[in-house]
């Protein structure tokens, strides 16, 4: 398994040249560096901190299948299978559990919405349902169904370890003969003869063909320094967890009331994740976990699960959202800089989940082979510079685009 192996040195020298170079080490960069390695490029990827310092080391591990558009419902089917996968391939344990996503739909017209959801999901090979009063009881006893018109769920969802990911696709590219370097932050691309011939860093140069973008919340900037506008935009989400209750909670899906975004589900050792977000958050890197936003989160509760309005919060952390103006991510290759410049973010909360299927997205693109799911439709160019005619990809903001 990756963690009983001897890691390499990840703050050596630089390379002095890669065929491509993927700039961001979370669950995206990963992602792409194993694909790409394992299809056979000599990859180099490169990471401004630690790996799954950013976005990727704080997140609730959320994975799950239940969108409302073709594309976003077959990246979330198809990294639900990769990682159920993980421990063959790339090798390691990454504490999947698979209790179910259970949405919590306020209002008629919500489930109505859901409904057609579920159906799509379904003729694409997701195995959710409608739920009525009783059967939500059932799954989670916790929550006041008289305040509900319905709910959604699917068995197969549930939640992973990020960190886990991250390094198990970094060692699994390294086996494959790629280079994983830390601290190192690109500053700059270098473009000849309308080709791109070099990423300058912040130690130095690197020969290159070609780039991978997957900066997450800090995308905008380093896009920016190739030509590219890629409009990524942070955001501060905050959770809080529980110490051990007594007694110890029933084992619960991850529950989200679609109308006020709070979520809760099992966190060891025996106590309960806990989250919302917040709609006055402004755009910034802040990354200072505030307990002012706590009145919030216990309205919430109290009005969702009142048994555990009382609950303890004895600890929390905040993380950034990487969000774009549609809150679908840009998966692509830029059409308009010199050189090849692919580009995988703005996920706007689904990264970790569709990161296993990115990967393989990127892999192909990068080989010009047509990828086994279309993500035409999250092309940068949908914002200012023309959609192309070929997208399929959402067309609308899903019903659960603004939630985990």
């Amino acid at each position: 398994m990756t963690s009983a192996r001897r890691l390499p040195d990840r703050r050596g020298p630089l390379p002095a040249q890669a065929e491509v170079v993927v700039v961001g080490g979370g669950a995206i960069g990963a992602s792409v560096a194993f694909h790409l390695a394992e299809d056979g490029a000599d990859v180099l990827l490169l990471e401004a901190d630690e790996l799954a310092s950013g976005s990727s080391g704080k997140p609730i591990g959320g994975v799950r299948a239940q969108f409302s558009d073709p594309a976003n419902i077959d990246l979330g089917r198809r990294s639900l299978e990769l990682y159920e996968d993980f421990a063959r391939r790339p090798g390691a344990d990454i504490g999947l559990e698979q209790p179910g996503y259970l949405f919590l739909l306020p209002e008629p017209a919500d489930v109505a919405l859901f409904e057609e959801s579920v159906a799509l999901q379904n003729e694409r090979g997701v195995a959710s349902r409608m739920l009525d009063a009783d059967a939500v009881r059932r799954l989670n006893p916790y929550v006041d169904v008289g305040r509900y018109a319905g709910a959604a769920y699917a068995a197969r969802d549930g939640f992973a370890h990020p960190k886990a990911v991250v390094e198990g696709y970094a060692a699994g590219a390294e086996d494959h003969g790629a280079r994983v370097r830390t601290h190192v932050a690109a500053t700059g691309f270098e473009a000849r003869d309308d080709r791109l011939v070099a990423v300058w860093t912040d130690q130095g140069r690197v020969r290159t063909n070609a780039v991978v973008l997957c900066a997450g919340a800090w995308s905008r900037d380093v896009a920016a320094k190739a030509g590219l506008d890629l409009p990524v935009d942070p955001y501060r989400r905050q959770i809080g967890f529980t110490p051990p209750l007594d007694p110890a909670p029933s084992r619960i899906p991850f529950t989200i009331d679609y109308g006020t975004t709070f979520y809760f589900h099992n966190a060891a050792p025996d106590g309960l994740l806990l989250g919302i977000a917040d709609p006055a958050t402004p755009v910034a890197f802040e990354r200072t976990y505030d307990p002012s936003w706590l009145p919030l989160l216990r309205d919430a509760i109290g009005a969702c699960a009142p048994g555990l309005a009382d609950v303890p919060v004895a600890r929390g952390w905040a993380g950034l959202y990487e969000t774009t103006p549609d809150r679908n991510a840009l998966v692509g290759e830029a059409a308009d800089v010199p050189g090849r410049v692919l580009y995988a973010t703005g996920f706007s909360g689904h990264g970790f989940l569709q990161a296993p299927a990115v990967g393989e997205v990127v892999r192909d693109l990068y080989a010009g082979r047509t990828p086994r799911v279309d993500v035409s439709g999250f092309d940068a160019r949908r914002f200012g510079g023309g959609q192309p005619e070929t997208s399929t990809g959402p067309g609308r903001r899903g019903p659960e685009s603004h939630i985990i």
